[in-house]
């Protein structure tokens, strides 16, 4: 039988202060583990993923001598009964990383409980793709990166962030899966659970995707994209962006959070001219940028000598896959089966991400 997952621990004795931490955890989806004092906090201390400590109960506490852990937080009411500089000090001897006062710190304190119940951090990356001009595979690379990182165990998020792509929930044969789409979330701000999220999403094995629907609605605030990239980012090992070439204000939002943005451009000189002018709208909203490159090069154009034009590193190039638009157009989601020069790409694109994150 798995025994159940460690939950916050909540040390006071005030009954104010009690009534308001669990406020707090409810509003975070969070259970928490309640005592009034010392002795009955030392079996939990150390297994507990965070402890908030009330002010009141703080000298019983330090005088215990319980062990220095991280993740603790000295909590003090609006009522507090011991004096600004005597929480201060407390903090110090209880080995606190924080003190939050209430009502100020409600939000943070929300944040922090969420974080503890997900039991992880903000540790997921994001990678966006777009493309150079129109057709230019974008949206193939992107799934292809989402579908590889499933097969190699990780659990990504693929975003549909262009609403005139037709759909990504189509490109990987999931379209009449139930499941929440964009226009679901248009009223989603702030911060979301990412187990709720990613339970209400369609999903193919460990990939989750969040999709356009097959209505009218072409827009989504630019709240609700930050707050599913947020929860994205916060439940899964990665999360791929499908992004539009003419960004509108949520792509924007989308784009900001991108660690790194491939550039998809075929090897054509008209493709490389179409890029630059993508790139210049891209460039004041993006962190780095690289440049895949996508054959076949009907002039002989070289990819470095591309990527050199464009003045951006070379992160790969997509060598042509004759089977693959058959696939597609079969329901197969791109790079599933693990062959072909995509599957081979996209493999080489996530060691390089893998990589530069240890090197972090």
């Amino acid at each position: 039988m798995t025994a159940p997952p460690p939950r916050p621990l909540l040390v006071t004795s005030s009954d104010d202060l009690l009534d308001d931490l669990l406020r707090l955890t409810a509003a975070s989806r969070a259970e928490a583990e309640v005592v009034p004092d010392a002795v009955a906090a030392r079996a939990r201390w150390s297994v507990a993923p965070l402890v908030l400590v009330g002010a009141a109960a703080a000298p019983e506490c330090v005088a215990a001598m319980l062990p220095r852990r991280s993740g603790v937080v000295l909590v003090a009411g609006p009522s507090a009964a011991v004096p600004d500089d005597d929480v201060w000090r407390l903090a110090a001897q209880l080995g606190a990383e924080h003190v939050a006062v209430l009502p100020a710190a409600e939000p943070w304190l929300v944040d922090r409980l969420s974080d503890a119940v997900e039991g992880r951090s903000s540790a997921g990356r994001v990678v966006g793709v777009i493309g150079g001009r129109g057709g230019a595979g974008a949206s193939v690379l992107a799934t292809g990166l989402a579908v590889t990182a499933a097969r190699q165990g990780l659990r990504p998020l693929l975003v549909d962030a262009d609403p005139l792509g037709g759909g990504l929930d189509l490109l990987v044969g999931h379209e009449s899966s139930a499941g929440l789409r964009w226009p679901d979330l248009a009223e989603t701000a702030g911060r979301v659970s990412p187990p709720a999220l990613f339970d209400a999403l369609p999903r193919v094995g460990e990939l989750s995707v969040l999709s356009w629907g097959r209505g009218a609605e072409l827009t989504v605030p630019p709240d609700a994209v930050d707050a599913a990239i947020d929860a994205g980012r916060r439940g899964s090992d990665l999360v791929v962006l499908d992004l539009p070439r003419r960004p509108d204000e949520a792509a924007i939002h989308a784009l900001q959070t991108a660690d790194l943005v491939y550039l998809l451009v075929p090897a054509e000189l008209r493709a490389c001219a179409a890029a630059s002018r993508v790139l210049t709208m891209i460039r004041p909203h993006a962190g780095r940028v690289e440049c895949v490159v996508r054959g076949p090069a009907p002039a002989g154009l070289r990819s470095r000598d591309l990527a050199g034009a464009l003045k951006l590193p070379l992160a790969g190039v997509l060598r042509p896959d004759p089977g693959l638009a058959g696939a597609v157009d079969r329901g197969e989601a791109p790079a599933s089966t693990g062959r072909g020069h995509l599957a081979e790409l996209c493999r080489r694109l996530l060691a390089g991400l893998a990589a530069r994150t240890e090197a972090a």
